[in-house]
């Protein structure tokens, strides 16, 4: 048998660690704090009134349950989505998105910025804006973009729908009051890719300079076409799954907890007012900010028949964009900051400066635009 051997100067024996004190903390931290608050009105709450938890439980349950059910599951807007996926994936596999940077890029000689300033933007359209920023932020780097540059794109970007779904239900809702549809698609799907760099470059980011991209990415898959419509048919039930819904939960159940206190109506009031002076509807306005542009489309597609065709065309432009506000100031901020020579902090404040500009677009498009329209 060995022998034994003795413990090791840096080891300690059971005893004394039992005997030594835990050292602690000598204040507490701020988030300590916090939970300290929660467990005290916690325990509160369940003392002096216990139906109040199990109501606030089901006040969220019950805001979330109709959207997600109703809509997502047993109704079309889940299948319209997957739908809307399958178009615009078989579309960017014929060329679609290659073709578009062919057609804008030479329109930067003119703006004096760097071509790979409008990629971000044009590859949203038929892709979505995550993906944007991990493929079009590096493209900015190694082409040389300045930082005003890449702020350009990230403003601009956001004047595109995050997502195809998007763009596909809001036509919907522009035929059933009878609008022109090329008109608004061209004045504010296509035409800010051009106009919002030109502003930018001329105000608030004017360190740019002219530089062509010699080889031109390709956004073209080189995949088959029944794996391109398989695997599409499969990104946008994983869209539809994995992040519409749980968006719109989370975003409904707060709502639910807000109004189960008493304070949504006033907030609710304020946005309402605020979208209606900007000429857009309301309800799907605030889904587009607060929820996901997706579902405000798709109940704009089924209510647009009976509402102002100024709302609708409101509603459209202003879904054609990068929100909700998750995105504005979530997603972008470190996908760009992960890809780019941006902070998240410069990345967020150009994000929201193309949604403010976004905003505008949608209250000219509808104030020029519908007289001659509708």
């Amino acid at each position: 048998m060995g022998e034994i051997k003795p413990l090791a100067k840096e080891e300690i024996s059971l005893e004394e660690a039992v005997s030594q004190p835990v050292p602690r903390k000598k204040k507490w931290e701020k988030i300590e704090l916090v939970g300290l608050a929660l467990i005290i009105a916690s325990l509160s709450v369940m003392m002096i009134s216990p139906g109040t938890l199990a109501g606030l439980f089901s006040a969220m349950v019950d805001k979330v349950f109709p959207v997600v059910v109703e809509v997502f599951l047993t109704g079309t807007v889940g299948v319209t989505i997957i739908v809307s996926v399958v178009i615009g994936r078989t579309l960017e596999r014929l060329g679609f998105t290659d073709a578009l940077i062919r057609v804008f890029l030479p329109v930067t000689k003119l703006l004096k910025i760097n071509s790979a300033v409008l990629i971000p933007s044009i590859y949203n359209i038929l892709g979505d804006i995550n993906a944007a920023g991990k493929i079009s932020g590096p493209i900015l780097v190694r082409s040389g973009a300045t930082k005003a540059e890449q702020k350009i794109a990230v403003a601009t970007m956001v004047q595109s729908q995050q997502s195809f779904s998007t763009f596909m239900l809001g036509m919907l809702a522009l035929t059933a009051v009878g609008v022109n549809a090329f008109v608004v698609v061209i004045v504010a799907v296509f035409l800010p890719v051009v106009v919002a760099p030109f502003i930018l470059s001329k105000t608030i980011y004017r360190d740019t300079k002219a530089v062509d991209i010699e080889n031109l990415p390709k956004f073209t898959p080189t995949t088959g076409p029944l794996p391109t419509l398989f695997n599409a048919a499969r990104e946008g039930a994983e869209l539809v799954f994995l992040l519409i819904i749980p968006a719109v939960a989370a975003v409904f159940a707060v709502i639910g907890i807000l109004e189960y206190i008493g304070v949504w109506k006033p907030i609710e009031s304020s946005l309402s007012a605020g979208l209606l002076a900007l000429n857009i509807d309301p309800e799907t306005g605030i889904l587009s900010i607060l929820a996901t542009p997706t579902l405000a489309m798709a109940q704009l597609s089924e209510t647009a028949a009976t509402m102002d065709p100024r709302l609708v065309i409101g509603s459209f432009v202003l879904a054609s964009s990068g929100l909700p506000l998750s995105t504005i100031l979530g997603q972008i901020p470190v996908i760009w900051a992960a890809n780019s020579d941006l902070n998240e902090k410069e990345a967020m404040t150009a994000a929201v400066i193309g949604i403010v500009m976004r905003l505008i677009t949608a209250f000219l498009v509808v104030y020029f635009l519908t007289p001659i329209l509708v």
